[in-house]
């Protein structure tokens, strides 16, 4: 084969990559023709060589994609945390908890615990797992879903919203507590966590105990209702301990103190 013929032939499988939207093909060719020859791969091999590295392109900007659109406020692996530092019952659960069975399933977390102790840090962990295994996450603050589900309502783009909320495999909703909510955001939270009760899973991290739960709903009914309906068949967590957060800032000034 000519020079000039190879030229042609490797612009037309250019072309071709574009056309069917095969962008590491396109990009890569040269390369990937040099390695098949270094490697004398049969044509067979050098398809199949040139389809997984398309394939896993794309699996990673899939993964990429997910991770934006959860929203994370930040990224906490559960790489990063010390198993030893956490509450005891944490350290029991997370093991069974980071297989993501507990999506599989349909079930909740309940993550409650004083300040400090990695509730947020294991959910978004979690979340970021299940990012990367396939799931369709979404991660909230508590009271910005209610705000934002007051403001669906008066745009009228609420059934929209809803529509959004029950599909996602996880949603993660932090800080439940450290406000409290009037009548109606009480309601909407409760209408739209029903939403996904015992179908979708849901991680919810407070550092309320149930019984002090009557103070961000103020009505003991939908108080009593809500917590059965978060807790049934859910897993719970008790993340009281030493504050996590307290002994990782220690640790720095220590080492600030040191330099």
């Amino acid at each position: 084969m000519s020079q000039l013929s190879r030229k042609a032939w490797m612009e037309k499988v250019t072309a071709y990559s574009k056309e069917l939207r095969l962008p590491m093909m396109a990009q890569h060719l040269e390369m990937h023709v040099q390695e098949a020859n270094q490697l004398d791969l049969c044509y067979e091999e050098f398809l199949a060589h040139l389809l997984q590295k398309e394939c896993d392109a794309r699996a990673e900007a899939a993964r990429t994609s997910r991770i934006r659109l959860a929203q994370f406020t930040h990224k906490k692996y559960l790489e990063d945390l010390s198993l030893v530092d956490l509450p005891e019952d944490a350290q029991k659960k997370l093991k069974h908890l980071q297989s993501l069975t507990f999506i599989e399933e349909g079930r909740n977390v309940i993550l409650s615990g004083n300040p400090g102790t990695g509730k947020s840090h294991i959910g978004i962990g979690l979340g970021l797992r299940a990012c990367q295994e396939g799931y369709k996450v979404w991660f909230t603050t508590v009271p910005l879903l209610i705000n934002q589900i007051k403001e669906c309502r008066s745009q009228q783009t609420l059934r929209a919203f809803q529509n959004r909320f029950e599909k996602y495999d996880l949603v993660i909703a932090d800080e439940m507590g450290y406000i409290s909510f009037d009548k109606e955001g009480s309601e909407l939270l409760f209408t739209h966590l029903s939403l996904r009760a015992g179908r979708k899973s849901t991680i919810i991290t407070t550092n309320l105990s149930f019984e002090r739960w009557g103070e961000i709903f103020r009505d003991p009914v939908m108080t009593a209702a809500m917590i059965d309906r978060l807790t049934h068949q859910s897993y719970l967590v008790n993340m009281n301990g030493n504050s996590y957060r307290l002994k990782e800032t220690k640790e720095w000034l220590q080492t600030q103190q040191l330099t």
